[in-house]
């Protein structure tokens, strides 16, 4: 055998320059191998040589019976594709003999069925990179690709794309490419590999041929491949990909899927083709429902309902009315009505003497932080033993007594702590919280305003109670009063984008003569009112704002929610900030960089892009003199970015815990508030223990940040293990008085709501984020990098922004008259059946319960009956449940 230039593996070569050497062994060598191979084996292999001697004839009759033959015994054996098959391992020294044959065959039939043959030899013999079974598929007969295997296809479809980025580099035409990618992508629809159908048009950048493809036994595979894949792409391809699968969500009527991807979009055109695609009622209420939990402001036209009535119903469920009932529902059903005290919470005959002893001084600072738990806790029961009075006990007033437990500014919270109570119960909260307008103490009426936001936090109302009430005090000489006001419209109107709020507040930041606080404040409550809306001339209002401070007010503590309430208005929108980020490059050198970085990581807020967690943590490497603060909001920024997704999560937490090793004093300070946004509501059991290192840190900031993230991640979890770390804390700082004021704060939230409301921000099975909810988290983080002058100063009000994140965690199914239906659900842990085959159970370690149900961080719910259909194909918050006209009950 002659040696083949041409020869891939160089099979032909080595055994010539092995007999060049010693033809004897090589003779032994060969028998010897014969000999192992089995009678069959042994024919198939003489058959074989036989066939590609007849090939080399110049008979074209002979030559097309010998390939026909080869096809056979080739095709007959690539079905199982464990190992190599048999005809493709004798043939493997005969690939260089056929390749050469065929470069001097004329044109012709026979030419093409050996072209097909050498394609699929080339499958196991081609050297890397050179394509071959690409290049003979293409100079082959046209027929069936599917037949040779499903391995080879996958192989061509590699080699495709390849070729593809090759050609789109030189310019050359792709035609021929297109016609293979179709016949690929159309073998695979049919073959249950969507995910390499999909990853095949990625590759050719022409995903709208999925459209053609996709039938109703495979789109939802499909579309689930396109939505999980999103996170990983770099944009815009994530948006184009989503887009496709909006389509597929339209075109098959799977209209609350549609939904979500519009929303995660953002893009209110989309929302509105699903209302108007849809003519059933019903669905329409889902829609409704998926919309208010989102959180954002939405109004119905004509159009997309054209009934008045209808249209009624349908803006009140957006308005998030029902909120208040849902949530009440499911606190008769749990069993939890009954008002729990702070006393309760702290489980103070639970520790050891000395502690106890102190727990019942009666300290300013004390009864402020039992203000708070108790408003944590009990938030929206509506009752509670320190501040809604008792019926039968309402000559003797207790809850003027409780307010008056708390000194100056301490009123101010206490009396907004009736508003957290009362949450999102409008109509009796504000009639609660009136009487408090009425008294003489400018803290007291500064509370009242403030609690008359929350209470009307995440609920929409027509008449705008919040707007008539506190428009007024805007405008007071007393500094307290205003700000309570601002921030009450800040989360009264959060996500509103109202335009009477912008035309009231903005004037301020220009004013000369208003003081540093509030300035801050409108900032703030001006980026939640218009979050993620990249509104000019709110932005232009604040950079003015920030360059006219002086160098001292530059220092202060509070400057630090200017360069927020900026981010804010960018929050998630990546490239929009860029313009914005240039005019920060000219603020003063003391803010500059704390500017940039709090709008980097502002904008690609939960979006995983992995370049600016990177740009982050290069910013966080750097040692730099005391004072600097910008790295703070930096190292903030590697989790705000990276929450995007489960994985992301897991590999920030792991960069953290470098910047804890390596970091300076002010990163270590904020790794923990990191650490408790990454996990919020969701304790992992690795973080807690983090946390609960750092929470007896010889730093007391640190400390203090570490205990209040652990009251983050466990928050409104009732999570054991967090109560009792936090318990033996507060006897371990018994002394001090401002961490001890941190750890009651932290028990406060892990018993948040009793147990059935969560902060995350995530929704929809973690696909969905609502903006409010991320823009209150991260302004509390923000305030928590400076505890000390903040939220230990006369600021500790800015604790409830959390408020805009607080969702009840609940499964409440309702009837077709929207009254709560008791049904039994599986609840287990999610499991992603993202490309898996067959139909794959999507939860494990499920246990069944009747609705309402409370659902944990990474669980899912499903029905466990067939006599209702679910409206919405996510479990979560309401869901409507229709009855299924084909079910029949078992005798």
């Amino acid at each position: 055998m002659a040696p083949d230039p041409n020869s891939a593996s160089g099979s032909g070569a080595t055994r010539d320059d092995a007999s060049l050497k010693a033809p004897k062994d090589l003779k032994k060598k060969d028998d010897k191998k014969d000999e192992d191979l089995s009678e069959e084996d042994l024919a198939l292999k003489q058959q074989l040589e036989l066939y590609v001697e007849r090939v080399q004839e110049s008979d074209p009759g002979l030559q097309k019976v010998a390939l026909e033959s080869m096809r056979q015994e080739i095709r007959t054996s690539t079905s199982s594709m464990t190992s190599v098959p048999k005809p493709l391992k004798f043939l493997r020294p005969h690939y260089g003999t056929l390749k050469a044959h065929y470069e001097t065959m004329e044109t012709s039939d026979v030419k093409k069925l050996l072209a097909d043959i050498l394609s699929v030899l080339a499958l196991t013999m081609s050297a890397e990179g050179e394509r071959e079974s690409l290049k003979y598929r293409l100079l082959g007969s046209e027929g069936d690709i599917g037949s040779w295997g499903h391995e080879y296809v996958r192989n061509l479809a590699g080699e495709i794309a390849q070729e593809y980025t090759k050609r789109q580099s030189e310019e050359a035409t792709i035609d021929d490419l297109m016609d293979l990618v179709k016949q690929i992508v159309a073998f695979h629809m049919k073959h249950n590999a969507e995910p390499e159908a999909v990853d095949l048009l990625m590759e050719v950048e022409d995903l709208d041929l999925l459209m053609e493809h996709v039938d109703k036994t495979n789109y939802k595979r499909t579309c689930l491949y396109l939505t999980s894949s999103a996170k990983y792409l770099p944009g815009p391809d994530d948006v184009l990909v989503l887009d496709i699968g909006y389509m597929i969500y339209m075109k098959f009527e799977e209209y609350p899927r549609a939904l979500q991807i519009a929303l995660f979009l953002d893009n209110m055109q989309y929302v509105k083709q699903v209302f108007t695609s849809c003519s059933d009622m019903l669905r329409k209420k889902q829609f409704c429902y998926i919309l208010a939990r989102h959180g954002i402001t939405f109004e119905l036209d004509e159009e997309m309902c054209a009934d008045d009535e209808e249209r009624e119903a349908l803006q009140e469920i957006v308005n998030n009315t029902k909120l208040t009932e849902g949530y009440l529902t499911l606190a008769r059903d749990i069993e939890v009505m009954e008002p729990k005290s702070p006393e309760d919470i702290y489980k103070a005959h639970l520790l050891d003497g000395r502690a106890s002893a102190s727990a019942t001084v009666d300290s300013a600072r004390q009864n402020l932080a039992a203000t708070f738990v108790n408003a944590f806790v009990n938030a929206g029961f509506g009752q509670d033993k320190l501040m809604t009075i008792p019926s039968e006990a309402s000559s003797g007033g207790s809850s003027g007594n409780w307010l008056f437990k708390n000194k100056e500014h301490g009123k101010a919270s206490a009396a907004a702590s009736l508003g957290m109570i009362l949450l999102w119960d409008v109509d009796s909260g504000l009639a609660q919280i009136d009487k408090y307008f009425h008294s003489n103490d400018s803290h007291v009426i500064a509370g009242a305003l403030l609690g008359v936001g929350i209470v009307n936090c995440g609920i929409k109302n027509d008449c705008d109670p919040a707007l008539a009430l506190l428009a007024d005090y805007i405008d007071k000489e007393e500094s307290s009063i205003r700000i309570g006001a601002i921030m009450g419209l800040g989360l009264a109107y959060a996500g509103s984008q109202n335009e009477q709020i912008r035309s009231k507040l903005t004037p301020i930041l220009g004013d000369s003569r208003a003081p540093l606080d509030v300035i801050a404040f409108t900032a703030i409550s001006l980026g939640l009112v218009y979050v993620g809306s990249c509104n000019e001339d709110i932005a232009q209002a604040i950079i003015f704002a920030l360059m006219d401070r002086s160098e001292s007010e530059l220092g202060e503590p509070l400057t630090r929610f200017l360069p927020l309430g900026l981010g804010l208005l960018y929050l998630g929108k990546q490239e929009s900030v860029e313009a914005t980020a240039e005019v920060s490059k000219t603020f003063n050198d003391k803010i500059r960089k704390y500017c940039d970085m709090t709008l980097l990581s502002c904008a690609y807020a939960g979006t995983g892009n992995v370049l600016k967690v990177q740009h982050f943590l290069g910013q966080c490497a750097q040692h730099l003199e005391k004072g600097e603060t910008y790295q703070g909001p930096a190292v903030l920024g590697i989790a705000m970015v990276s929450m995007a997704e489960e994985l992301g999560v897991e590999m920030a937490i792991r960069s953290l815990e470098h910047l804890l090793q390596y970091g300076e004093q002010n990163i270590r300070r904020s790794v923990p508030l990191a650490l408790g946004l990454l996990c919020i509501s969701n304790p992992k059991v690795n973080v807690m223990d983090t946390l609960s290192r750092l929470s007896h840190d010889a730093d007391t900031e640190v400390a203090m940040a570490a205990v209040i993230s652990l009251g983050l991640i466990g928050a409104g979890t009732n999570n054991a293990r967090i109560a009792g770390m936090l318990r033996n804390l507060s006897s371990y700082y018994y002394k001090e008085a401002s961490l001890l004021f941190c750890v009651r704060i932290a028990q406060g939230l892990v018993h948040m709501g009793k147990g059935l409301l969560t902060l995350s921000p995530y929704h929809s099975e973690r696909f969905l984020l609502s903006p409010t909810a991320l823009a209150g988290v991260v302004t509390l983080l923000h305030a928590c990098l400076d505890m000390k002058a903040i939220i230990l100063g006369k600021y500790h009000y800015v604790l409830y922004f959390v408020v805009l994140a607080m969702q009840p965690r609940m499964l409440l199914t309702v009837d077709e008259n929207l009254k709560p239906l008791s049904v039994p659900v599986r609840v287990g842990q999610a499991v992603d059946v993202v490309g898996q085959a067959g139909r794959p159970k999507t939860i494990t370690g499920f246990q069944t319960h009747s609705t309402p149900v409370l659902l944990a961080a990474g669980d899912r719910a499903e029905l466990a009956t067939e006599k209702y259909i679910p409206l919405s194909p996510i479990l979560e918050g309401f869901v409507i449940l229709k009855e299924n006209p084909d079910y029949k009950e078992d005798n």
